[in-house]
C-alpha cells in the first residue's frame, strides 16, 4: 500500500528585507500511511507547524517553498493551482488550530459552524451534514448529541469546544487531519478526555493525522511514528515505542529530560527562611469574591468562597486546579484588579484596600502581576528598553544613565544579553518574551510576584529553563511567588506549598510533600492520576481507573451547598456530600483537607 502523504526533501525559506532567503526547513522527508498518526515534535522554532501546513500547500506570509515535494496520494500539493488547492483544503486535508475559542464564531450556532464547510463545498446536503455531525458528536463522546448543534460556543466547556473543532474537521470525511497543538492550553483532566476522544475517532473514521506538539508525554499516547525536529532538520524518526523507550539522538534525550516526572513527594525546590519576617509577605483571609452586582456583601456570581491562603517571604505557593476553578480570580483579588466582596488581603500584616485604585504606589510596587501571554502583555510598538524603563522610572524615579543601568541589570537578572534592550518584542522568541514579561514585573522590586500560567504556552525545554530562572531569582532576591497553574508536575518541582482549588473552594492545602503524599482529597487524587506519563499505553490504563471514570469529562460547577466535587467523586455519599458543606480536617503540620471522609477513610 502506498503512503497517503509523502514529504520528500521539503525545503522552505524566509525572505528578509534585503530580498535574501534564509533556510527554515532544510530537506525534511517522512511518510504518513493510511490510518496512521505521525507526530512532529520539537521546541519552538523547530519548524513543526511550518512543515505540517505544507500538507495543505500553504506557507505563512514571508515564507517560500524552494525545493522538494509534498505528495498527497501521489499529487504534489506545492505545485497545485489555487483553484485545486481550495478544493483540497477542508475536504481532503483538514486543519485543527491550537485555540478552539479563537476558531469558533460566537455569533453562530455550533451546528452551523461544524457543517458549514461540508455544505459549502457541495459534499452533502444540509440534512446529511447535520446527521453526519450528530454521529461525530457521539463518536467524540460529547453530551446531548441530538441538541448540541443548536447551542452557541459559549454554552460548552473548553474541552468540549476542542472536540467540536475535531468534528468540524472530520465532517467532510478528509483523508488527512493536521492537529496543531490541540491540547497544549488545556488542563490535565480535560487534556486526557480530548486525547481519548481524538484517538478513538481517528481510529473509527480510518483517518490519518499529523500531530504537532512539543509534549512528548502526549505524543506517547496518540502517535504511531514520531519525527523529532530541531532548527528545521530531522534529528530522529521512528516508531513511538522506539523513540520513547530507546531514543538514539542526543536532542531527543534532551527533550525527554525536560519532561517533568509525575508529581510526587520530594520533587520540590529547597527553600530557606533567610528572608522571613514576623508577618507573611501576602495573606488572604475569609475571601469571598465574584462578578456582577453585589447585594448584601454577596456578588451575583460567586467564584471564591471562604478562601484562606498565606505566602511567606521567599517562598512559593502553587495554586492548582482546572479551568473555571477560580485560580486567576484569586490572583486578581490579590492584585486589586477585582475587589473582594468579603474578607481581607494583607501585605506584610497590614490590610490592603480591596481595589487597585485605592492602594498607594508603595503597595502597588510590592505586588506585581506576570501575565500568561507575553505576546499580548508586551506592547509590540515599544522597544525592550522602554518596556522595562517605564516601571523603573514610575516606581523608583530613575532617569537617564541610572535608568539605562537598571534596565541592563534587569536583562542580566533574567539571563538575556544587553543588546536585547534595543529590540522589539517581535524580534524575540516565545521564551525570551516571557523573560522580558518577568523582567518588567521585577523592575518594580516587588515582594510578591503573581505568576498566572506563565509557562503554559512554552515548550518543555524553554518552560524548564524559565522555572529554573524563577528558582534562582527567589533565592537571590527573596521575592515570594504565587504560582498559578494547571500543570501539577511543574508546581510540584517549584512550590513549597500547594493550594488545591475546586469550584472556588480550597479543598486541600499544605506543604508540597504532604499534599503529594497519601492521604489525598479525591480531587487531588484525580489531578495526580491525570498527569500524562512518558510511556506508551498510559492513556488506556488511566481511563480504566475509578477516578478517571468518575471525574473525567465533567464540568466544574459552582454550588451554594454541599461539596462542589460531589458529582465527580467516586466516593461521594448521597444525602451528605450533596447537602452539607464538608468540614476542614487538619492533618499533620499545616496540611488540611476539606472533605466528609475521615482521615482513616482517605488512607484506604
Amino acid at each position: 500500500m502506498s503512503a497517503l502523504l509523502e514529504v520528500d526533501n521539503l525545503q522552505i525559506s524566509a525572505r528578509n528585507d534585503d530580498d535574501e532567503l534564509t533556510p527554515i526547513v532544510k530537506g525534511v522527508s517522512f511518510n504518513v500511511e493510511p490510518g496512521e498518526v505521525v507526530a512532529l515534535i520539537g521546541e519552538s522554532g523547530s519548524g513543526k507547524t511550518t512543515i505540517a501546513l505544507s500538507s495543505l500547500g500553504y506557507t505563512k506570509p514571508g515564507l517560500e517553498f524552494v525545493g522538494g515535494e509534498v505528495r498527497l496520494q501521489g499529487e504534489d500539493v506545492i505545485s497545485m493551482q489555487n483553484n485545486r488547492l481550495r478544493g483540497l483544503r477542508g475536504q481532503r486535508v483538514a486543519y485543527l488550530a491550537q485555540s478552539a475559542a479563537a476558531t469558533f464564531n460566537p455569533a453562530l450556532t455550533i451546528g452551523e459552524q461544524v457543517t458549514e464547510s461540508t455544505v459549502l463545498h457541495g459534499l452533502m446536503s444540509q440534512e446529511e451534514a447535520n446527521r453526519r455531525a450528530e454521529d461525530l458528536y457521539r463518536a467524540l463522546e460529547l453530551p446531548d448529541p441530538d441538541r448540541l448543534g443548536k447551542r452557541y460556543p459559549h454554552q460548552v466547556s473548553g474541552g468540549q469546544l476542542q472536540r467540536l473543532m475535531a468534528a468540524t474537521a472530520l465532517c467532510g470525511k478528509p483523508d488527512l487531519l493536521v492537529l496543531d497543538e490541540p491540547t497544549t492550553a488545556l488542563d490535565v483532566t480535560t487534556q486526557i478526555e480530548v486525547l481519548k476522544s481524538f484517538k478513538s475517532v481517528i481510529k473509527q473514521e480510518g483517518a490519518s493525522a499529523i500531530y504537532v506538539t512539543h509534549d512528548l508525554s502526549v505524543v506517547a499516547q496518540i502517535a504511531d511514528h514520531i519525527v523529532v525536529l530541531y532548527a528545521g532538520e530531522i534529528q530522529e524518526y521512528g516508531t513511538a515505542d522506539q523513540v520513547v523507550t530507546q531514543p538514539s539522538h542526543e536532542y531527543t534525550r534532551r527533550l525527554m529530560h525536560a519532561v517533568r516526572p509525575p508529581p510526587a513527594a520530594g520533587q520540590g525546590d529547597d527553600t530557606s527562611d533567610l528572608h522571613q519576617r514576623k508577618a507573611p509577605a501576602l495573606e488572604v483571609k475569609n475571601l469571598l469574591a465574584g462578578y456582577g452586582r453585589t447585594q448584601n456583601g454577596v456578588p451575583e456570581i460567586t467564584v471564591l468562597r471562604d478562601v484562606n491562603v498565606s505566602i511567606e517571604r521567599g517562598h512559593s505557593v502553587g495554586v492548582i486546579g482546572e479551568s473555571g476553578c477560580g485560580k486567576s480570580t484569586l490572583a486578581r483579588v490579590m492584585a486589586g484588579l477585582l475587589p473582594a466582596a468579603q474578607g481581607e488581603v494583607l501585605l506584610d500584616g497590614a490590610a490592603l484596600q480591596p481595589a487597585l485604585q485605592q492602594r498607594s504606589r508603595s503597595e502597588l510596587q510590592k505586588i506585581q502581576f506576570v501575565f500568561q501571554m507575553a505576546d499580548t502583555a508586551l506592547n509590540p510598538r515599544q522597544r525592550i528598553d522602554r518596556i522595562l524603563g517605564r516601571p523603573v522610572e514610575f516606581y523608583h524615579g530613575l532617569k537617564g544613565e541610572e535608568k539605562r543601568r537598571r534596565v541592563g541589570e534587569l536583562l542580566q537578572m533574567v539571563e538575556l544579553p544587553q543588546e536585547f534592550a534595543g529590540r522589539y518584542p517581535e524580534e524575540l522568541s516565545g521564551g525570551q518574551k516571557q523573560r522580558i514579561n518577568l523582567a518588567r514585573a521585577l523592575a518594580a522590586s516587588p515582594e510578591v510576584l503573581l505568576c498566572d500560567e506563565v509557562i503554559s504556552a512554552l515548550d518543555s525545554i524553554v518552560g524548564a529553563n524559565v522555572i529554573e530562572l524563577l528558582k534562582r531569582l527567589r533565592q537571590k532576591t527573596g521575592v515570594s511567588f504565587v504560582f498559578i497553574s494547571h500543570d501539577l508536575s511543574t508546581v510540584a518541582s517549584f512550590a513549597d506549598q500547594i493550594v488545591v482549588l475546586y469550584a472556588g473552594r480550597v479543598v486541600e492545602q499544605g506543604p508540597t510533600n504532604a499534599v503529594l503524599s497519601p492521604p489525598y482529597h479525591p480531587y487531588t487524587r484525580l489531578l495526580i492520576s491525570s498527569v500524562p506519563e512518558l510511556r506508551v499505553g498510559w492513556l488506556e490504563e488511566t481511563m480504566e481507573t475509578q477516578e478517571a471514570q468518575a471525574g473525567i469529562d465533567r464540568v466544574v460547577t459552582l454550588t451554594d451547598k454541599g461539596c462542589p466535587f460531589f458529582d465527580r467523586c467516586p466516593r461521594a455519599m448521597k444525602g451528605t456530600c450533596d447537602e452539607e458543606t464538608p468540614p476542614v480536617r487538619s492533618l499533620t503540620g499545616s496540611h488540611s483537607i476539606e472533605c466528609h471522609l475521615s482521615e482513616a477513610e482517605f488512607a484506604q
